[in-house]
């Protein structure tokens, strides 16, 4: 019989922490009355907060767990505290909306922690039936909160795109592990990567290549890539908006992290064979979203196609991953890139929810018009998160995408490099045209004054301009989260 070892538990606290907690509260909130669901976002705050203490207290200290299908490391870590930063502005800009929206239902906390959990645990995965089990446990909550606005229409078509392809793309990524596997008789991605590495493969590199191109697929979809993001402006615009927010932050950079997994720990050797893919994958993505959020004319299908483009960004910095001296600065630049993103995706959407009105009104781009005479300290964060996600000065994300650009020109990606400066460009009319509409356009827009969703407002406005002063500090952050 196999013993008991409690590193196994310990380095796993998190989450698990985080799962009682969400179970609890499920059982807690039916006692709670209807009124009352403050004291339900209130506790799963809490339950947030005591993760990330102990998220912060086991940093810095590596572990390996469960015959090292988890590991606990600098990579998992950061992205955590991203994680469980993100479940938090999440609650904060959730509580004034659902109860304005008449959403107010308590388990939309338990499902968001549950969520949460999920993308904790992808993080951590060093074994791709451990990425499996982590893909479906922050799926499963999300496609239930994107139809949480029942009987609304539109949320439940959302619900209903995101749960139908989602399941698509999930027997994407089950096919793939299937080959993979295959291949190589292992699902570990460090002996995975040791046989690649050793040669002794054969024949079977052709089929472990597919497995992986077939797991790039069904991930592709969930980080929104070209062409496998096709649900995004349905599910986005349907989705109640706190859901969309965390959903562009939380889904896509869980994402992003079973690509750095993988791809980085596992697959370093058939880099030859993907190169190219990853360099249309994040061509394609990068120039489709920019030019078809051009005409579009609701700001959360706008934000959306914003979203798909920002996905062809960080897909930038991975096209280098087979490549030693370049791939430690790739995942510092993508990890530095997915905080400056949700920073400022978290301001953006909270802005979006202030202006925001029961039958989806005031989400079209001219219901804007006159905010910066009404509203004059809304219309200047919602222009700094504009700012930044064009990357222009002063922002963070001026920085963030020139790490990004850094990377793909030490890589040797000249192409790409240009293709992101010139979209970037292309992105810069789109975004400012809601500068304009606020300041240059008459009109009466209704802001509410929410007092978290003006917190978060004011929290991620600051930092997104104070960050990019301190670029340095964020950067080392990252660059000690780098995968080994």
């Amino acid at each position: 019989m196999t013993q008991f070892d409690p590193n196994n538990l310990r380095t796993i606290l998190p989450l698990i922490v985080l799962v009682i907690w969400a179970c609890a509260l499920l059982l807690v909130d039916l006692f709670i009355p209807k009124g009352r669901k403050g004291w339900t976002a209130l506790l799963a705050a809490i339950g947030l907060a005591g993760a990330l203490g102990l998220t912060l207290a086991q940093a810095g200290t590596d572990s390996s767990a469960f015959n090292g299908m988890v590991q606990r490391d600098g990579f998992s870590t950061f992205l955590n505290v991203l994680f469980l930063g993100s479940g938090l502005l999440g609650v904060a800009v959730a509580y004034g909306y659902l109860k304005r929206m008449s959403l107010e239902r308590g388990e939309f906390y338990t499902l968001l922690l549950f969520s949460i959990t999920g993308m904790m645990l992808m993080a951590q995965a060093a074994d791709l039936i451990v990425i499996f089990l982590a893909l479906e446990l922050l799926s499963v909550p999300l496609y239930v909160l994107a139809a949480f606005a029942r009987p609304r229409a539109d949320s439940e078509e959302s619900g209903l795109k995101y749960f139908l392809l989602g399941s698509f793309a999930t027997g994407f990524v089950v096919y793939g592990i299937t080959l993979v596997f295959g291949a190589t008789g292992s699902t570990s991605l460090v002996k995975i990567g040791e046989l690649l590495a050793a040669g002794s493969l054969g024949s079977g590199k052709l089929l472990l290549t597919i497995g992986a191109a077939l797991i790039l697929v069904g991930f592709g979809f969930k980080v929104a890539a070209v062409p496998f993001h096709m649900w995004t402006p349905d599910v986005y615009q349907g989705a109640p908006t706190p859901v969309t927010a965390f959903m562009s932050v939380g889904a896509k950079a869980a994402g992003f992290a079973a690509l750095m997994r993988i791809f980085i720990l596992a697959f370093p050797s058939i880099s030859g064979d993907m190169e190219l893919v990853f360099q249309v994958l994040a061509g394609l993505t990068m120039f489709v979203g920019n030019i078809i959020a051009i005409s579009q004319t609701n700001i959360k299908r706008m934000l959306a196609y914003s979203s798909i483009a920002h996905a062809g960004y960080i897909l930038m910095a991975l096209v280098a991953f087979g490549k030693a001296d370049v791939a430690p600065n790739a995942v510092a630049s993508a990890l530095f890139y997915l905080v400056a993103y949700a920073v400022t995706s978290f301001g953006a959407w909270s802005v979006v929810m202030s202006l925001e009105k029961p039958d989806a009104k005031g989400l079209e781009i001219n219901d804007f018009a006159g905010l910066g005479k009404r509203k004059p300290l809304l219309a200047a964060a919602m222009t700094v998160f504009m700012l930044s996600f064009t990357g222009m000065p002063p922002t963070l994300g001026l920085v963030g995408k020139f790490f990004l650009f850094r990377t793909a020109l030490e890589g040797g990606f000249y192409v790409l490099a240009i293709i992101g400066v010139l979209t970037s460009l292309i992105s810069a009319y789109y975004y400012l045209r809601v500068v304009v509409v606020m300041y240059m356009r008459e009109g009466e827009p209704q802001a509410e004054g929410e007092p978290w969703l003006t917190f978060t407002t004011v929290i991620t406005a600051l930092a997104t301009v104070i960050l990019q002063f301190l670029p340095a500090a964020l950067f080392a952050l990252a660059s000690g989260a780098i995968l080994k």
